[in-house]
């Protein structure tokens, strides 16, 4: 035992001294035969537990597999969930070094491997075989859009047509509250129960080159609607403009009703199909998306025929600035079909 300024130190056992004499003392205990392996001891005790890369790699394995998979309920991860996971399961996997990992250190490894649980992306399946083949057509349908006119001086029109069915009605059971500039206050205010008046059915077209649309709501979606909006995008030209009409896969548009209506009408209508399954390729889906976020999202009405007008009346606000639509891939720049 040594003592320094006053303070006592006693090797490794006591208080640690200050000042360059006790500094000096405790060198020269740490010389002493088998001071050197007790602090050194001292030390690897102090240090933290290194997880392998062995178990690294194990969990980011887990990480790429389904919670459902290994016996549990969730069908997604989270970062609390791995690691407890990871943690109970970490020795019998062979892998001890990881039984005390903590969340936090969990998340920036997934970080660094883009595997942050529990985002999920989604992608569309390639289900139909002649997909490469269809998608042509249509590309060539999109590329000359501009509003012109042929050697005999008739109009050539683009359209881009669609259903939307199922638009529920909503009601409300009891008044909005509007926002309101007070603490507590702020935003408007609604009851969370609702009634439903039904549902209608949105048929829409567009006119590629110049933006306008054409829009009919009905109660119900049949090859009877599909004939009525035919005869309606047929009287907007003079006859013998031929009109290119873009549409998806639906049964209306091959039914024995309509192909009745299509002989009265000789080469007046070509009909140009997406692939299956690909009706994201139909431009008419962009304006039915600015519909649902402009319009329709979280709409409240009375009745399915208030519905129906506040649908047109947001396709009449529209048309006081209407924009083409223009698709920016033409089929010669189109390598594969994941590109579009």
């Amino acid at each position: 035992m040594s003592h320094c300024g006053g303070r006592v130190s006693a090797g490794d056992c006591g208080p640690v001294a200050e000042g360059p004499e006790c500094r000096a003392s405790l060198c020269r205990e740490s010389a002493r035969p088998g001071t050197t392996s007790s602090l050194a001891g001292s030390a690897a005790a102090g240090t933290p537990r290194q997880i392998t890369p062995e178990a690294r790699a194990w969990i980011v394995s887990l990480a790429c597999q389904k919670p459902k998979d290994l016996g549990l309920a969730p069908e997604f991860w989270s970062e609390s969930l791995l690691a407890q996971y990871v943690r109970e399961h970490a020795v019998a996997a062979g892998h001890p070094s990881a039984q005390r990992v903590r969340q936090g250190t969990i998340s920036q490894w997934l970080a660094a491997q883009d595997l942050p649980p529990p985002r999920v992306t989604y992608y569309l399946q390639r289900r139909d075989p002649e997909f490469d083949a269809q998608r042509v057509p249509v590309l060539h349908v999109y590329q000359p859009v501009e509003f012109t006119f042929d050697e005999h001086g008739q109009p050539t029109v683009r359209w881009s047509s669609e259903e939307k069915p199922g638009i529920q009605a909503l009601g409300t059971t009891a008044p909005d509250r509007p926002p309101q500039p007070a603490p507590g206050q702020g935003p408007g205010q609604r009851d969370p129960e609702d009634v439903r008046h039904g549902t209608v059915s949105l048929l829409a077209g567009i006119d590629l080159a110049t933006g306008e649309i054409l829009a009919m709501v009905r109660p119900r979606h049949r090859s009877a609607e599909f004939v009525e909006f035919l005869q309606a995008l047929d009287q907007k030209y003079p006859p013998g403009v031929k009109i290119p009409l873009i549409l998806d896969n639906h049964s209306a548009h091959t039914s024995r009703e309509t192909r009745a209506y299509l002989a009265t009408v000789p080469n007046r209508f070509d009909f140009v199909f997406t692939p299956k399954h690909a009706s994201w390729l139909n431009l008419i889906a962009v304006f039915f998306a600015k519909l649902s976020k402009q319009c329709l999202k979280g709409i409240r009405v009375n009745s399915a025929e208030e519905l129906a007008d506040r649908i047109l009346a947001y396709i009449d606000w529209l048309h006081q600035d209407p924009m083409p639509f223009r698709w920016r891939w033409a089929p010669h720049t189109v390598e594969d079909a994941h590109v579009i």
